[in-house]
């Protein structure tokens, strides 16, 4: 995550400046420099990893307010009580910051989902009412919405599609559900986990961004995963 070329201009407004963008993080900072700027570090835990999660708390809420293409490191800085350095030392760059962002939200909407999915008995029941959870609550989560969200594909999808991040979390999200559904015999047992991952994160990445899916009571959708979704899990005849 980099700062838009240009010097800033004292007392004057700049919603575009500083936005972020996808190379040059290092030059950009040799350039612009540190000169003048008070912050105070102490506010961040001498614990890396909360460290690391109070900066991505503050990266929440800057997105939250600006948008994700216009939320600049000094957003981020200011919002941690930090200087926009010591973002780039926890994190190094734009995409990692992003990376890990995602995967946070990921994770706290994948551990509520993951209680609700395990309410129901069957793995048919688990998988179309589990999918239609995340889709749903994917699209409420005032963060998740933005960073998946087809208006803002251009700025996340290169993270998201060019690693395995997306697949490793649906498929850690999910490995339970399927260890127990072949025990019991109700899915193919040659199934992998991460090819799962992939696929469910595709249909997810979909009906995420479809306007026309309603929400967890939308029966097309949910007539759809049934159709189409849940038949690539059952066993051969």
């Amino acid at each position: 995550m980099t700062s838009a070329n240009g010097s800033p201009v004292p007392g004057e407004a700049r919603p575009d400046a500083g936005a972020l963008s996808q190379s040059g993080a290092s030059q950009s900072l040799a350039r612009r420099g540190w000169a003048g700027r008070h912050t105070n570090s102490s506010v961040l835990s001498t614990d890396t990893a909360e460290a690391r999660q109070q900066i991505l708390a503050a990266a929440e809420s800057a997105i939250a307010r600006y948008g994700v293409s216009k939320t600049t490191m000094d957003d981020v800085g200011k919002q941690a009580g930090v200087s926009r350095p010591t973002v780039y030392r926890y994190f190094g760059d734009r995409d990692n910051l992003l990376a890990a962002l995602i995967e946070r939200r990921t994770r706290m909407l994948f551990d509520r989902a993951r209680d609700y999915i395990f309410g129901f008995e069957s793995f048919a029941e688990q998988l179309v009412e589990g999918l239609l959870y995340l889709i749903d609550h994917g699209r409420k989560d005032p963060i998740v919405r933005i960073l998946v969200g087809p208006e803002y594909l251009g700025v996340t999808s290169p993270i998201v599609n060019g690693s395995a991040l997306a697949a490793e979390l649906i498929a850690e999200m999910w490995e339970p559900v399927l260890r127990r559904a072949i025990q019991r015999g109700e899915i193919r047992s040659d199934l992998d986990v991460l090819d799962v991952g992939q696929w469910l994160a595709l249909v997810q990445f979909i009906m995420v961004g479809r306007r026309d899916v309603t929400g967890a009571d939308d029966p097309g959708t949910r007539e759809m995963l049934k159709t189409f979704v849940l038949p690539a899990f059952m066993p051969t005849a």
